[in-house]
Formats: C-alpha cells, sequence, structure tokens
C-alpha cells in the first residue's frame, strides 16, 4: 500500500539531482503556459509556485533567488503580464520557504498543508496587487480558488517529487 503520508521527520533521502530539479520546474512551466480557459482558468493552480516552494523548502541549497526571478520573468512573458510580477512574488515565496526549510518537513503532511496555504495565498496575493496597481480590476475572490488547490495537492506532489530520492531497497535482502 502506498503511504500518501511520508510526513517522517526521520526519513533520510538521497539529494535531488539538480536535472531533476530543472525538469519538475520546466514541467510546471509547461503546464502553467498550456491554454486554460473557463472554470479551468480559475481552478488552476500555480504549478511553478507550488514546485518552487517545495523545493525551496527540501533542496534549499539547489533553488534560490536568482531561479526564482528567471522563473517569474518566463511566467511574466509566457502569460504577457506586466514584467516582474511574479519573479517578485516567486522570489518572496522562495524567500519564506527557505525560512521555513527546516521546519515545515517535520510536520505530518496536513501540518504541512497548513503552512503551504498562507505561502499560496501570499503568493496570489502578491500578483493580484501588482495587477490591481497598474490598472487592472479585481476579477473576484475565485481568483484565490487556484491556492487552494495547490495546497490539496501538496501531499501528492510531495511524495512524486520525493520517490527518486528514496533509496533503493532490495525484497530479497534480509
Amino acid at each position: 500500500m502506498i503511504n500518501l503520508y511520508p510526513g517522517n521527520a526521520q526519513e533520510i533521502l538521497r539529494p535531488a539531482k539538480p536535472g531533476f530539479i530543472v525538469l519538475s520546474l520546466g514541467l510546471a512551466l509547461v503546464i502553467n503556459c498550456l491554454p486554460w480557459s473557463g472554470w479551468a482558468l480559475w481552478l488552476r493552480p500555480d504549478f511553478v509556485a507550488l514546485l518552487l516552494l517545495f523545493w525551496c523548502i527540501h533542496q534549499p541549497r539547489k533553488t534560490g533567488f536568482t531561479f526564482a526571478w528567471c522563473l517569474g520573468l518566463m511566467m511574466d512573458v509566457s502569460e504577457g503580464s506586466l514584467l516582474g510580477q511574479h519573479a517578485l512574488a516567486y522570489t518572496l515565496i522562495t524567500y519564506f520557504g527557505i525560512v521555513l526549510h527546516r521546519r515545515v518537513p517535520q510536520f505530518s503532511m496536513a501540518s504541512q498543508m497548513i503552512h503551504i496555504l498562507p505561502l499560496l495565498l501570499f503568493n496570489d496575493l502578491m500578483v493580484l496587487a501588482i495587477r490591481m496597481g497598474s490598472g487592472s480590476a479585481f476579477p473576484g475572490y475565485g481568483y484565490f480558488v487556484g491556492s487552494l488547490i495547490a495546497t490539496l495537492l501538496w501531499p501528492t506532489v510531495s511524495y512524486l517529487l520525493k520517490l527518486p530520492q528514496r533509496p533503493f531497497i532490495d525484497p530479497d535482502q534480509d
């Protein structure tokens, strides 16, 4: 049986390979850039923010502010939005992710989700504040549903991204 709640603080994982981190964040960028429309656009979580936060919490030495800033600029260009809004938001959640990198993995998965939700909401608030500051209208409270969905995806993302880091255990060995 698969344990979707591996909030085991004693779990020893291998370090993530930098190529795997870049590949996962690149895939998140591609998913964010898919042509979402209608209700799917409102329900779409910010996958780049979610994965960036994951990697900042679990591998803070391999992800950093420059990486977050560049990903944010790529998101701004891909969405055709005000240059720098995602870059600033991603840089700030990177900071908070690095600050919390020793604390969050010690908690159960439910407690981790409670820590992740305000960070994702903060990311959306920063992007929204910059958009509204440049003259856009308030899109409604449905704008924040993506953060809630991203928080619900945290256990699945955490499980999937930790799989390559787990040591191989031979079932035939005693």
